[in-house]
Protein backbone atom coordinates (compact mmCIF):
# COMPACT_ATOMS: atom_id res chain seq x y z
CA UNK A 1 0.00 0.00 0.00
CA UNK A 2 1.30 3.27 -0.89
CA UNK A 3 1.73 5.87 2.10
CA UNK A 4 0.78 9.49 1.10
CA UNK A 5 3.93 11.66 2.43
CA UNK A 6 2.80 15.05 4.10
CA UNK A 7 4.80 18.04 1.79
CA UNK A 8 5.61 20.51 4.45
CA UNK A 9 5.47 23.96 4.14
CA UNK A 10 7.15 25.37 7.66
CA UNK A 11 10.34 24.17 9.72
CA UNK A 12 10.16 24.68 13.33
CA UNK A 13 12.16 27.93 12.89
CA UNK A 14 9.56 29.42 10.50
CA UNK A 15 6.89 29.76 13.44
CA UNK A 16 9.07 33.15 15.26
CA UNK A 17 8.98 31.27 18.30
CA UNK A 18 10.74 31.96 21.45
CA UNK A 19 14.78 30.52 21.17
CA UNK A 20 14.93 28.87 24.46
CA UNK A 21 11.82 26.78 23.06
CA UNK A 22 13.42 26.44 19.65
CA UNK A 23 16.08 24.67 21.22
CA UNK A 24 13.60 22.76 23.77
CA UNK A 25 11.99 21.63 20.55
CA UNK A 26 15.52 20.50 19.42
CA UNK A 27 16.53 18.89 22.48
CA UNK A 28 13.30 17.04 22.67
CA UNK A 29 13.81 15.45 19.11
CA UNK A 30 11.45 17.12 16.95
CA UNK A 31 12.94 17.34 13.80
CA UNK A 32 10.60 18.61 11.29
CA UNK A 33 6.47 19.20 12.17
CA UNK A 34 4.14 16.37 11.62
CA UNK A 35 1.30 17.10 9.30
CA UNK A 36 -0.80 18.49 12.47
CA UNK A 37 1.88 20.64 13.84
CA UNK A 38 2.31 22.39 10.38
CA UNK A 39 -0.76 23.24 9.77
CA UNK A 40 -2.33 23.88 13.65
CA UNK A 41 0.39 25.79 14.60
CA UNK A 42 0.05 28.95 12.64
CA UNK A 43 -3.39 28.83 13.43
CA UNK A 44 -3.31 28.71 16.76
CA UNK A 45 -0.17 31.79 17.22
CA UNK A 46 -2.60 33.97 15.50
CA UNK A 47 -5.31 33.08 18.22
CA UNK A 48 -8.00 31.08 16.54
CA UNK A 49 -10.15 28.45 17.52
CA UNK A 50 -9.24 25.36 16.19
CA UNK A 51 -10.87 21.69 15.55
CA UNK A 52 -8.04 19.27 15.61
CA UNK A 53 -9.30 15.75 13.54
CA UNK A 54 -6.37 13.83 14.36
CA UNK A 55 -5.80 10.42 16.17
CA UNK A 56 -2.67 9.58 18.34
CA UNK A 57 0.76 8.95 16.97
CA UNK A 58 0.04 11.79 14.92
CA UNK A 59 2.25 14.66 17.40
CA UNK A 60 -1.17 16.40 18.64
CA UNK A 61 0.40 16.71 21.77
CA UNK A 62 3.49 19.04 20.55
CA UNK A 63 0.88 20.66 18.01
CA UNK A 64 -0.81 22.38 21.04
CA UNK A 65 1.36 22.65 23.76
CA UNK A 66 4.04 24.24 21.28
CA UNK A 67 2.28 27.36 20.31
CA UNK A 68 0.31 27.68 23.79
CA UNK A 69 4.38 28.03 25.46
CA UNK A 70 4.78 30.31 23.12
CA UNK A 71 2.17 32.15 24.14
CA UNK A 72 2.79 32.19 27.97
CA UNK A 73 6.25 32.93 27.92
CA UNK A 74 4.91 36.55 25.53
CA UNK A 75 2.37 36.65 28.40
CA UNK A 76 2.99 35.44 31.56
CA UNK A 77 -0.83 36.31 32.63
CA UNK A 78 -2.01 32.97 30.56
CA UNK A 79 -3.54 30.19 31.79
CA UNK A 80 -4.57 27.48 29.57
CA UNK A 81 -6.79 24.73 31.05
CA UNK A 82 -5.94 21.23 29.25
CA UNK A 83 -9.01 18.54 29.80
CA UNK A 84 -8.00 14.70 28.78
CA UNK A 85 -9.89 11.27 28.92
CA UNK A 86 -7.99 9.65 31.69
CA UNK A 87 -4.78 10.24 34.04
CA UNK A 88 -2.64 8.50 32.11
CA UNK A 89 -2.79 10.85 29.13
CA UNK A 90 -3.18 13.66 31.47
CA UNK A 91 0.07 12.51 33.13
CA UNK A 92 2.07 12.06 29.57
CA UNK A 93 0.60 15.15 28.63
CA UNK A 94 2.69 16.91 31.63
CA UNK A 95 5.48 14.78 30.75
CA UNK A 96 5.72 16.35 27.58
CA UNK A 97 4.92 19.78 28.57
CA UNK A 98 7.95 19.54 31.09
CA UNK A 99 9.97 18.51 28.05
CA UNK A 100 9.14 21.28 26.63
CA UNK A 101 9.64 23.82 29.06
CA UNK A 102 13.16 23.34 30.60
CA UNK A 103 14.15 26.09 32.92
CA UNK A 104 11.79 28.35 31.53
CA UNK A 105 9.59 28.94 35.06
CA UNK A 106 6.42 27.58 33.71
CA UNK A 107 4.24 26.13 36.35
CA UNK A 108 1.44 23.39 35.91
CA UNK A 109 -0.34 20.55 38.06
CA UNK A 110 -2.29 17.26 36.84
CA UNK A 111 -5.88 17.38 38.33
CA UNK A 112 -7.24 13.83 37.99
CA UNK A 113 -9.39 11.43 39.61
CA UNK A 114 -8.39 8.39 41.84
CA UNK A 115 -5.40 10.12 43.13
CA UNK A 116 -5.09 11.92 46.32
CA UNK A 117 -6.86 15.61 46.25
CA UNK A 118 -4.53 16.99 48.88
CA UNK A 119 -1.41 17.75 46.89
CA UNK A 120 -3.10 19.01 43.63
CA UNK A 121 -4.78 21.77 46.42
CA UNK A 122 -1.52 22.36 47.16
CA UNK A 123 -0.42 22.45 43.47
CA UNK A 124 -3.45 25.13 43.08
CA UNK A 125 -1.69 27.46 45.73
CA UNK A 126 0.80 28.77 43.34
CA UNK A 127 0.27 30.17 39.92
CA UNK A 128 -0.12 27.65 37.47
CA UNK A 129 0.42 28.29 33.62
CA UNK A 130 -0.74 25.13 32.72
CA UNK A 131 -3.89 22.81 34.57
CA UNK A 132 -4.11 19.80 32.91
CA UNK A 133 -6.62 17.08 34.03
CA UNK A 134 -9.70 15.01 33.81
CA UNK A 135 -13.15 16.60 33.87
CA UNK A 136 -14.12 15.18 36.48
CA UNK A 137 -11.51 16.14 38.63
CA UNK A 138 -11.52 19.61 37.30
CA UNK A 139 -14.72 20.07 37.84
CA UNK A 140 -14.52 19.38 41.57
CA UNK A 141 -11.93 21.57 41.93
CA UNK A 142 -13.39 24.20 40.49
CA UNK A 143 -16.75 23.73 43.37
CA UNK A 144 -14.49 23.56 45.97
CA UNK A 145 -12.72 26.80 44.45
CA UNK A 146 -9.12 25.77 44.24
CA UNK A 147 -9.47 26.20 40.30
CA UNK A 148 -10.87 29.85 39.36
CA UNK A 149 -12.64 29.54 36.48
CA UNK A 150 -12.18 33.35 35.55
CA UNK A 151 -8.17 33.15 35.05
CA UNK A 152 -8.50 30.77 32.53
CA UNK A 153 -7.49 32.30 29.10
CA UNK A 154 -6.88 29.12 27.42
CA UNK A 155 -9.15 25.98 26.64
CA UNK A 156 -7.93 22.57 25.15
CA UNK A 157 -10.01 19.71 25.09
CA UNK A 158 -7.57 16.46 24.27
CA UNK A 159 -9.38 13.46 22.89
CA UNK A 160 -12.28 15.06 22.85
CA UNK A 161 -14.28 11.70 21.64
CA UNK A 162 -13.01 10.00 24.10
CA UNK A 163 -13.82 12.22 26.74
CA UNK A 164 -17.83 12.46 25.35
CA UNK A 165 -17.75 8.21 25.58
CA UNK A 166 -16.77 8.33 29.04
CA UNK A 167 -19.95 10.23 30.18
CA UNK A 168 -17.97 13.10 30.72
CA UNK A 169 -20.37 15.69 28.67
CA UNK A 170 -22.25 17.58 31.49
CA UNK A 171 -18.76 18.19 33.54
CA UNK A 172 -17.00 19.72 30.38
CA UNK A 173 -20.20 21.56 29.98
CA UNK A 174 -20.26 23.58 33.28
CA UNK A 175 -16.25 23.67 32.73
CA UNK A 176 -16.43 26.03 29.48
CA UNK A 177 -19.58 27.89 30.82
CA UNK A 178 -17.38 29.12 33.87
CA UNK A 179 -14.87 30.04 31.65
CA UNK A 180 -15.00 33.40 30.09
CA UNK A 181 -15.87 34.02 26.69
CA UNK A 182 -13.07 36.02 25.18
CA UNK A 183 -10.47 32.72 26.28
CA UNK A 184 -9.56 30.77 22.63
CA UNK A 185 -10.77 27.05 23.00
CA UNK A 186 -8.70 24.32 20.91
CA UNK A 187 -10.86 20.46 20.48
CA UNK A 188 -8.75 17.66 19.49
CA UNK A 189 -10.70 14.32 18.39
CA UNK A 190 -10.11 11.48 15.98
CA UNK A 191 -13.48 11.75 15.26
CA UNK A 192 -16.51 14.48 14.62
CA UNK A 193 -19.67 13.24 15.99
CA UNK A 194 -23.30 14.70 16.39
CA UNK A 195 -22.54 15.80 20.26
CA UNK A 196 -19.14 16.81 19.49
CA UNK A 197 -20.66 19.00 16.55
CA UNK A 198 -23.31 19.96 19.16
CA UNK A 199 -20.41 21.19 21.64
CA UNK A 200 -17.84 22.96 19.29
CA UNK A 201 -21.23 24.65 18.09
CA UNK A 202 -22.07 25.91 21.38
CA UNK A 203 -18.44 26.56 22.58
CA UNK A 204 -15.62 27.74 19.77
CA UNK A 205 -15.84 30.79 18.11
CA UNK A 206 -15.45 30.63 13.99
CA UNK A 207 -13.12 27.60 14.64
CA UNK A 208 -10.85 26.90 12.04
CA UNK A 209 -10.93 22.94 11.33
CA UNK A 210 -7.68 20.98 10.36
CA UNK A 211 -7.87 17.13 9.63
CA UNK A 212 -5.24 14.99 9.78
CA UNK A 213 -6.41 11.61 9.15
CA UNK A 214 -3.37 9.00 8.78
CA UNK A 215 -4.80 8.83 5.21
CA UNK A 216 -6.03 5.34 6.15
CA UNK A 217 -4.88 4.38 9.55
CA UNK A 218 -4.19 1.02 7.76
CA UNK A 219 -1.69 1.93 5.36
CA UNK A 220 1.14 1.61 8.25
CA UNK A 221 0.00 -1.26 9.49
CA UNK A 222 -0.45 -4.70 8.15
CA UNK A 223 -3.53 -6.94 8.77
CA UNK A 224 -3.54 -10.19 9.14
CA UNK A 225 -5.82 -13.06 11.28
CA UNK A 226 -3.82 -16.35 12.88
CA UNK A 227 -6.62 -18.74 12.87
CA UNK A 228 -6.69 -21.81 15.91
CA UNK A 229 -8.00 -24.73 17.16
CA UNK A 230 -10.32 -25.22 19.69
CA UNK A 231 -7.59 -26.38 22.10
CA UNK A 232 -4.23 -24.50 20.75
CA UNK A 233 -5.22 -21.16 21.40
CA UNK A 234 -2.79 -20.21 24.23
CA UNK A 235 -0.16 -22.66 22.57
CA UNK A 236 -0.53 -20.27 19.10
CA UNK A 237 0.27 -17.50 20.96
CA UNK A 238 3.06 -18.95 22.18
CA UNK A 239 4.98 -19.98 19.32
CA UNK A 240 4.17 -16.86 17.83
CA UNK A 241 5.75 -14.76 20.30
CA UNK A 242 9.18 -16.95 20.41
CA UNK A 243 9.27 -15.17 16.85
CA UNK A 244 12.47 -12.97 16.92
CA UNK A 245 10.79 -10.26 14.92
CA UNK A 246 7.68 -10.15 17.78
CA UNK A 247 9.89 -7.30 19.47
CA UNK A 248 7.66 -5.09 21.24
CA UNK A 249 3.77 -6.84 21.76
CA UNK A 250 0.76 -5.34 23.04
CA UNK A 251 -1.83 -8.47 23.60
CA UNK A 252 -5.40 -7.04 23.82
CA UNK A 253 -8.00 -8.93 26.62
CA UNK A 254 -11.43 -8.48 27.01
CA UNK A 255 -11.68 -8.68 30.92
CA UNK A 256 -9.43 -7.65 33.49
CA UNK A 257 -9.25 -11.55 34.97
CA UNK A 258 -8.32 -13.02 31.20
CA UNK A 259 -5.40 -10.23 30.60
CA UNK A 260 -3.66 -10.86 34.30
CA UNK A 261 -4.37 -14.71 33.82
CA UNK A 262 -3.23 -14.38 30.21
CA UNK A 263 0.49 -12.61 31.56
CA UNK A 264 0.87 -15.01 34.32
CA UNK A 265 0.68 -18.08 32.13
CA UNK A 266 3.30 -16.06 29.33
CA UNK A 267 5.81 -15.63 32.07
CA UNK A 268 5.22 -19.05 33.02
CA UNK A 269 5.67 -20.21 29.35
CA UNK A 270 9.05 -18.20 29.31
CA UNK A 271 8.34 -14.71 27.54
CA UNK A 272 8.63 -11.92 29.92
CA UNK A 273 5.06 -10.11 29.97
CA UNK A 274 3.27 -7.68 32.26
CA UNK A 275 -0.55 -6.58 32.58
CA UNK A 276 -2.82 -3.38 32.69
CA UNK A 277 -5.70 -3.07 33.46
CA UNK A 278 -8.64 -1.67 35.80
CA UNK A 279 -8.09 -3.60 38.89
CA UNK A 280 -4.26 -2.71 38.98
CA UNK A 281 -3.15 0.40 41.09
CA UNK A 282 -2.11 3.35 38.74
CA UNK A 283 1.33 3.04 40.64
CA UNK A 284 1.27 -0.86 39.54
CA UNK A 285 0.12 0.49 35.67
CA UNK A 286 2.88 3.21 35.58
CA UNK A 287 5.32 0.29 36.29
CA UNK A 288 4.00 -2.32 34.35
CA UNK A 289 3.96 0.32 31.11
CA UNK A 290 7.94 1.74 32.20
CA UNK A 291 8.77 -1.68 32.06
CA UNK A 292 7.68 -2.14 29.03
CA UNK A 293 8.74 1.32 27.28
CA UNK A 294 12.35 0.23 28.17
CA UNK A 295 11.93 -3.05 26.93
CA UNK A 296 12.69 -5.46 30.21
CA UNK A 297 8.81 -7.00 29.27
CA UNK A 298 8.44 -7.88 25.62
CA UNK A 299 4.74 -8.26 25.98
CA UNK A 300 2.32 -5.98 27.00
CA UNK A 301 -1.21 -7.71 28.14
CA UNK A 302 -4.08 -5.07 28.60
CA UNK A 303 -8.18 -4.03 28.39
CA UNK A 304 -9.49 -1.73 25.97
CA UNK A 305 -9.58 0.83 28.47
CA UNK A 306 -6.58 0.63 30.35
CA UNK A 307 -4.74 1.22 26.69
CA UNK A 308 -6.90 4.26 26.08
CA UNK A 309 -3.76 6.46 27.44
CA UNK A 310 -1.15 4.28 26.31
CA UNK A 311 1.46 5.97 23.73
CA UNK A 312 4.87 3.79 23.49
CA UNK A 313 6.73 4.04 19.88
CA UNK A 314 7.85 0.90 17.91
CA UNK A 315 5.28 -1.31 19.13
CA UNK A 316 6.09 -3.77 16.33
CA UNK A 317 2.67 -5.97 16.83
CA UNK A 318 -0.50 -5.59 18.25
CA UNK A 319 -2.45 -8.98 18.89
CA UNK A 320 -6.14 -9.47 19.26
CA UNK A 321 -6.25 -12.41 21.57
CA UNK A 322 -10.49 -12.17 22.49
CA UNK A 323 -12.32 -9.57 19.69
CA UNK A 324 -12.89 -6.07 20.09
CA UNK A 325 -16.72 -5.37 21.18
CA UNK A 326 -16.64 -2.65 18.12
CA UNK A 327 -14.98 -1.43 14.98
CA UNK A 328 -13.89 2.03 16.56
CA UNK A 329 -12.41 -0.31 19.61
CA UNK A 330 -10.23 -2.32 16.76
CA UNK A 331 -9.43 0.84 14.93
CA UNK A 332 -8.10 2.39 18.34
CA UNK A 333 -6.69 -1.05 19.27
CA UNK A 334 -4.47 -1.30 16.13
CA UNK A 335 -3.11 2.55 16.09
CA UNK A 336 -1.39 1.27 18.73
CA UNK A 337 1.16 -0.33 16.15
CA UNK A 338 2.60 1.73 13.18
CA UNK A 339 2.78 5.11 14.75
CA UNK A 340 4.54 7.51 13.49
CA UNK A 341 6.53 6.57 10.13
CA UNK A 342 7.10 3.21 11.61
CA UNK A 343 5.33 0.26 10.22
CA UNK A 344 3.28 -2.21 12.18
CA UNK A 345 1.70 -5.56 12.22
CA UNK A 346 -1.90 -6.40 13.63
CA UNK A 347 -3.05 -9.69 14.02
CA UNK A 348 -6.33 -11.26 14.94
CA UNK A 349 -7.24 -14.49 16.40
CA UNK A 350 -10.36 -16.41 15.47
CA UNK A 351 -11.23 -19.60 15.46
CA UNK A 352 -10.59 -22.32 12.39
CA UNK A 353 -13.77 -23.74 12.97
Amino acid sequence: TKVEVYENKHTFADFKLDKTLVEAIAEAGLETPSAIQDQVIPLILEGNDVIGLAQTGTGKTAAFLIPTIQKTLKQRGTQTLILTPTRELAIQVEQELRKLTPKMGIFSTVCVGGMNIMPQIRGLRRKNHFIIGTPGRVQDLIDRNHIKPGAITNVILDEADRMLDMGFIHDIKQILKDIPEERETLFFSATMSKSIEALVHEFLRKPITISVRKTDITNSITQDVVRYGSHSKFDTLVSLLKDQTFERVIIFGAMKHSVEKLSLELVHAGITADAIHGNKSHGQRQRALQNFKAGKVKVLVATDVAARGIHVDDVSHVINYDLPGTYEDYVHRIGRTGRGSKRGQALTFVPAT
